[in-house]
């Protein structure tokens, strides 16, 4: 960082650390011991569509790569795309084999990644539910290296349950890199397995 930089208050961006994925296995004993959640099964990646052969390549490999698993049970891969027009890869696993699931979404980052898409990858999510069928998703933010959790509230119009974001933030805070910028918890409104 240079000498403008620091006057200007610019900072270095963060250099994704896909690695931080696999810790969401033993942060996932952690929410469920200290909050009740347990993982839905379902985890999605959310990019942000390219026109054009080469990514529509790349895209195609990914999807033949993670349905081409002879574990995997349930429904193929799917691809969807929300009313923002931002495009999910969708992966589902059993409930109770959370480091498949984490695996599928680090490879589909990977090989965007790899592919030279990098820019385009916006976050991964994985959802969790507790017995009384709250909802919540441990969102990784691609560009920031970061974790946050995201609570919709059920049957409310695009809101937020406010306090168990900030209880899980709390409880997670040994298990995952937390992202402290609370600007940065970005609303996944109609995000898959939410």
């Amino acid at each position: 960082m240079g000498f403008l930089d620091i006057l200007l208050g610019r900072t270095k961006a963060v250099a994704p650390d896909l690695d931080q994925l696999f810790g969401l296995p033993s942060a996932a004993l952690t929410l469920q011991a200290a909050a009740g959640f347990t993982p839905t099964g379902t985890g999605a990646v959310c990019f942000a569509s390219v026109e054009g052969g080469a990514f529509a390549q790349a895209h195609q490999e990914v999807q033949e790569l993670l349905d081409a698993d002879a574990e995997r049970t349930g429904p193929p891969v799917e691809v969807s795309r929300d009313e923002y027009g931002y495009s999910w890869l969708v992966s589902r696993r059993e409930p109770d084999d959370l480091p498949a699931l984490v695996s599928d979404l680090h490879a589909v980052n990977s090989a965007l990644e790899g592919s030279g898409f990098g820019p385009q990858l916006l976050c991964s999510v994985i959802g969790f539910q507790d017995t009384g069928q709250r909802r919540l998703g441990l969102v990784y933010l691609y560009k920031r290296g970061t974790f946050y959790p995201f609570a919709p509230l059920a049957g409310e119009a695009q809101r937020r349950d406010n306090a168990l974001e900030l209880q899980v933030k709390a409880v997670l805070a040994d298990d995952l890199r937390i992202e402290q910028d609370f600007s940065r918890w970005f609303p996944i409104w109609g995000a898959p397995g939410l």
